[in-house]
């Protein structure tokens, strides 16, 4: 038997990295091989119905198979993780000029966000204005960003757009991945010195890889070990992890995916049989 893997073509890279890590798998003694989906949520379904034994997830989508799972009797379980997905975190920035002092002081103003399915540009930053007793909608008002909708937040064109929007005066604010603002700053879509952060949300996961468990588990076990076993010292390991953005495998963990469950209880945004229960979206 193949191990069958799944995972979502939010880049043309992705052809490139899973092509390169089959070879490196297949040499190795796994029969492996994947398919490539256009959005999450079909993928999610397979995962959990068998039709793929493992699937790189993005942690909404987690989410999702963790719910279609449990209405199911199903089993699945995080295999592995980057090392760069562990303790992300979320901030809502501001121009350095800015009069605001904390998140209360944006009531009344506009908040620019990414896709409505994006974990860290949307769902999470949302989730700490609510915390901070602002409601989205009521209390300030959300521009959102649907750039890449059904890749959860993958492509980071929405949250590229919801820092320009911050710069051009059109949002008093903009809710970014902490290393998205980095990487803007870098590539001067948010000059240096232009913007502040205001607030960050606490320390979250981001993908996992999931395996269902009906696979037999010499497959995935033996792809777990194989990823947790790769060096970074070789070069074409390093190539890949470049091209992926990790420097090491690690094992997989559900802790870090709390912040993101309350948020989209808060948004309904699966219900708790998984099913897409958000109005405004259509991947």
């Amino acid at each position: 038997m193949t191990l069958l893997m799944g995972a979502v073509a939010y880049d043309p890279k992705v052809v490139t990295v899973w092509t390169g890590f089959r070879s490196w798998l297949t040499r190795r003694g796994l029969p492996f091989d994947f398919v490539l989906y256009s959005h999450y949520e079909r993928q999610a379904q397979d995962l959990v119905e068998g039709r793929v034994h493992a699937a790189w997830n993005s942690p909404l989508a987690w989410i999702r198979c963790r719910r279609l799972a449990a209405d199911r009797s199903a089993h699945l379980r995080p295999l592995v993780m980057r090392d760069t997905d562990r303790g992300l975190r979320s901030v809502v920035a501001v121009r350095a000029d800015a009069p605001y002092v904390n998140l209360h002081d944006l009531k009344g103003g506009t908040v620019a966000v990414g896709a409505v399915d994006s974990p860290q540009a949307t769902l999470l930053p949302l989730s700490l204005l609510r915390a901070e007793g602002l409601v989205p909608g009521e209390d300030v008002r959300v521009r959102r960003h649907d750039v890449g909708v059904g890749l959860h937040g993958d492509h980071v064109g929405g949250e590229r757009d919801a820092a320009r929007a911050l710069l051009a005066g059109e949002a008093a604010a903009a809710c970014l991945l902490d290393a998205s603002h980095l990487l803007f700053g870098r590539e001067g879509t948010l000059p240096a010195g232009s913007t502040r952060i205001l607030a960050a949300t606490a320390p979250y996961d981001h993908c996992v890889m999931a395996v269902n468990d009906a696979a037999p588990a010499s497959l995935t076990d033996r792809f777990g070990d194989l990823l947790l076993g790769m060096d970074p010292a070789d070069p074409e390991v390093r190539g890949l992890f470049d091209l992926e953005g990790l420097n090491a495998w690690l094992p997989g963990r559900t802790k870090g995916f709390t912040a993101l469950e309350a948020a989209v209880e808060e948004t309904g945004f699966y219900d708790a049989a998984g099913r897409v229960t958000a109005e405004d979206y259509r991947p």
